[in-house]
């Protein structure tokens, strides 16, 4: 490792002997590139995505126009990747926006960014654990007759997560690698079929596709929210470049083939479900049984055996996907750790396990947390799916989307003073120029959006509240940070500047 303005480190000496140095390291060389590309799929989590998003799109966003929201979003985070990967190719560090931010913005904004970044995946956590316990107990009781209590799955998810984290990225990729694959599976196939057979009731056509159909229906901007809230957790490829085997060309790879990966599949997905089900008849069935937008033509076209299927790995589906943002989470407040914002972090959350490599502390931490918003929704009866996960789900988006647009301009700001070898008037300033300005039209879409997106919860103290509890951290973060700044300024020098060594400032 290695640490800005000459602060030596003693990482890798620490790592090799299992001494205490002053910066503990993760394992290197520890996942492939498409270990970092199952790694940030999951966080997408397809098929949550796609059973859980789109049927509320076409039902109250862009109706049939789903599929082309998806498009656009598509469009505008491959511009937002484009000065994002070429930072990745520069700064190599598991904290991501906040060693990004950091060097592009200050570290006052830095340290705000990464306190969000933290704050998002912290509470995407227990999010995931709540549509998975309604997966989970809907399914069991729908094809067994079993009524287990939701409670039960939240605390069997959380063993898994914090297990997982303990053991290191490599563990939890090879899990992930086979629950994306078997979800994955079954929604190509069923827009694989309809596809072959020409369409469903209403044939083939394009209109769902159509950019134009993006922007129409009863509330656009609704439908363009919730695709960009589709692809929460791509960016988290960089986090694992200090894990990577040679991060500088894979993490950049791995992002760029995450969106637009992941665009393709929901585009085609979406537009094969609407088509299988019908054009003229879509807004109605997603309004009155909406997982029959996928489950009905996928009785149809592939067999109902697969819809039986499909309802079990919208459970592993969410697993994963939890399992990815508890693993983001534990690797956030590592980061923040390992250079002691707080001095206590140092030697707790800023350890590794001295056998595996990986943020074994910081994961039970995080497991902590989750279990205890778990409890905080439970006690207060909140339903684990339109209480826990759509409030924790809202939270978390608009903390990610707010980092995501201070990185864009982060790049733009950076590549004015560093490496004019690598300056290009697109990579470096018009893609993180429009990429910037398009997060913050995201951010706008959401706030002017947040009561239709809670349904039931539109009243909700935790949604009104929202905005002010991400505004709240961002002002403490640099709050802080300037305090660090006049009583405490070496730990200030710290903030952000932790570095893989082999990878900094190249």
């Amino acid at each position: 490792m290695a640490v800005d303005e000459g602060v030596a480190s003693a990482a890798d000496t620490a790592a090799k002997s299992g001494e205490e140095g002053p910066v503990h390291r993760l394992k290197p060389n520890a996942i492939g590139l498409l270990g970092v590309v199952f790694m940030a799929v999951a966080t997408a989590a397809p098929i949550t995505a796609m059973t859980g998003n789109v049927p509320f799109m076409v039902s109250s966003g862009n109706g049939i126009g789903a599929p082309a929201s998806y498009l656009v979003a598509m469009v505008v985070l491959a511009i937002f990747s484009v000065g994002f990967t070429s930072m990745a190719k520069h700064i190599t560090s598991t904290g991501a926006f906040y060693g990004f931010i950091s060097y592009g913005l200050g570290r006052s904004v830095g340290l705000a960014s990464g306190l969000l970044a933290t704050f998002a995946y912290v509470v995407f956590e227990p999010a995931l654990i709540g549509i998975f316990s309604t997966f989970a107990t809907t399914t069991l009781n729908d094809q067994t007759g079993l009524d287990i209590p939701w409670w039960a799955f939240a605390v069997l998810m959380l063993a898994v997560n914090a297990t997982g984290t303990w053991f290191g990225v490599s563990v939890a990729e090879k899990l992930l690698v086979v629950l994306l694959a078997t979800e994955v599976t079954i929604l190509a196939a069923m827009a694989i079929s309809v596809a072959f057979h020409g369409g469903g009731p209403d044939g083939f056509s394009i209109d769902p596709v159509n950019p134009v159909n993006a922007f129409k229906g009863t509330s656009a901007g609704l439908g363009l929210f919730f695709a960009f809230w589709s692809w929460v957790g791509f960016e988290s490829t960089a986090m694992y470049g200090e894990e990577s085997r040679n991060p500088k060309k894979i993490i950049p790879k791995a992002t760029m083939i995450s969106v637009l990966g992941v665009g393709v599949f929901y585009v085609f997905v979406s537009w094969m479900a609407i088509t299988g089900t019908g054009q003229s008849s879509a807004v109605k069935v997603a309004t009155d049984n909406p997982l029959g937008l996928f489950f009905n033509p996928t009785e149809r076209y592939v067999g109902h055996w697969a819809v039986d299927v499909m309802q079990w790995l919208m459970i592993t589906g969410s697993l994963a996907c939890g399992m990815a943002f508890h693993n983001c989470a534990a690797r956030y407040m590592y980061a923040l750790g390992r250079e002691g914002v707080l001095p206590s972090l140092k030697n707790t959350v800023g350890r590794t396990h001295a056998r595996h490599g990986s943020p074994h502390i910081a994961g039970l931490v995080q497991t902590v947390v989750s279990a205890v918003l778990i409890g905080a929704f439970w006690a207060a009866g909140k339903d684990p799916y339109t209480g826990t996960y759509v409030l924790l789900a809202i939270l978390g988006t608009m903390a990610i989307l707010v980092v995501q647009a201070v990185c864009s301009f982060a790049v733009l700001v950076y590549f004015r003073s560093h490496h004019p070898e690598s300056r290009h008037w697109f990579r470096t300033f018009a893609a993180p120029l429009v990429g910037g300005v398009a997060m913050l039209a995201v951010v706008t879409l959401l706030v002017s959006n947040m009561g239709v997106a809670a349904g039931p919860e539109s009243g909700s103290l935790v949604l009104k509240a929202t905005p002010w509890l991400v505004a709240l951290i961002a002002v403490a973060g640099v709050g802080y940070a300037q305090y660090l700044k006049r009583r405490d300024p070496s730990r200030y020098q710290l903030l952000g500047r932790t570095v893989l060594e082999e990878t900094k400032e190249r």
